[in-house]
């Protein structure tokens, strides 16, 4: 008879969880869900578990040190602050997330996001519904081409936007100090220093991850940096940028505009400064979202799981 590992997933935002349970068959796995994603609900179901599959649940130390025979730990998506790595290696238990699903929805996201702010299709749209058809309530407009996209940070989702935003005729610019310079040169664009960015961007695009030394990058110091039409994109950690400062600067006139799909604390509150600003344009973080997207996530999160079952090393581990 063979083995029948068991994977508890602590929490699912999918419709079904039929693409990652198709992934762990090679592992013969059995996949149950907890009740809820509490603590107490999570180690009822998970003290015995094989695999823990996990989204946005915490698995903190309590939690992993009730874990009786775990192995793997899966997490739906890129970031992993929700699991105590430190305490996940000190065990023994594999972890992986899945830092490739998205790309592509990602940089098309902050594309749309540039695109619509530059050419105010938001703004428009509003004037039109409620009645009014007036190009002049909308202009100044500028032309794409040869107006400067800046990337902050240079790893793959920004490279994917390099050739979309050329195509529309931008020129692009990054700084990222951990990127080699040769990826620079392979994908046309120049490398500069923050402040450069800063002072040279028609756009800002937001790509960096979110540690210690990152949170708030973007203050109020960088957007008095800023032209004061610059517009800020930002699809990849809300805490990227401060939150009150950017609100300050938008009050301020220091910059043009910004387009959120993440922000500080998410959901954005009903009594949030940033709503009603014909400058801001807003997005329930939908970035990462399309339906393949959510497919492939879950294979490949469950795939990496059933491979530590199986005894073979994961594609996409991850250490404290």
């Amino acid at each position: 008879m063979k083995n029948t590992p068991l994977v508890v997933v602590t929490d699912s935002p999918f419709p079904s969880l039929d693409p990652a349970k198709e992934a762990l068959k090679i592992a013969n796995a059995e996949v149950i869900q907890a009740d809820s994603n509490s603590e107490e609900d999570i180690i009822k179901a998970a003290e015995n578990a094989d695999a823990i599959l996990v989204t946005y649940a915490k698995l903190n130390e309590n939690i992993l040190r009730s874990l009786k025979k775990c192995k793997a730990i899966g997490r739906f998506g890129i970031g992993v602050d929700n699991i105590d790595l430190k305490v996940a290696d000190e065990l023994g238990i594999a972890v992986n997330y899945v830092p490739d699903y998205c790309l592509d929805e990602v940089s098309d996201q902050a594309m749309a996001m540039i695109i619509s702010m530059a050419r105010k299709i938001p703004q428009s749209n509003n004037l039109v519904q409620a009645g009014r058809w007036e190009m002049p309530a909308v202009v100044p407009m500028h032309r794409l081409r040869g107006r400067v996209v800046g990337l902050i940070g240079f790893g793959n989702i920004p490279r994917l936007m390099v050739p979309k935003a050329q195509g529309f005729g931008f020129e692009v610019i990054a700084c990222d100090p951990y990127a080699p310079i040769d990826i620079f040169e392979k994908y046309g664009v120049k490398s500069v220093s923050m402040d450069e960015l800063y002072e040279q961007s028609d756009f800002i695009s937001v790509h960096a991850p979110l540690l210690p030394q990152t949170k708030g990058l973007v203050d109020y110091d960088a957007f008095k940096k800023m032209k004061k039409t610059a517009i800020i994109v930002n699809t990849a950690r809300g805490p990227l940028i401060n939150e009150s400062d950017l609100i300050k600067a938008l009050d301020n006139n220091e910059i043009g505009g910004a387009g959120l799909d993440v922000v500080e604390s998410e959901p954005l509150t009903a009594d949030s400064p940033l709503l009603g600003r014909d400058n801001v344009i807003l997005a329930p973080h939908t970035a990462f979202y399309s339906v393949e997207a959510l497919e492939e996530l879950q294979s490949k999160a469950a795939s990496d799981v059933a491979r530590v079952l199986i005894g073979e090393d994961p594609i996409y581990p991850i250490k404290a």
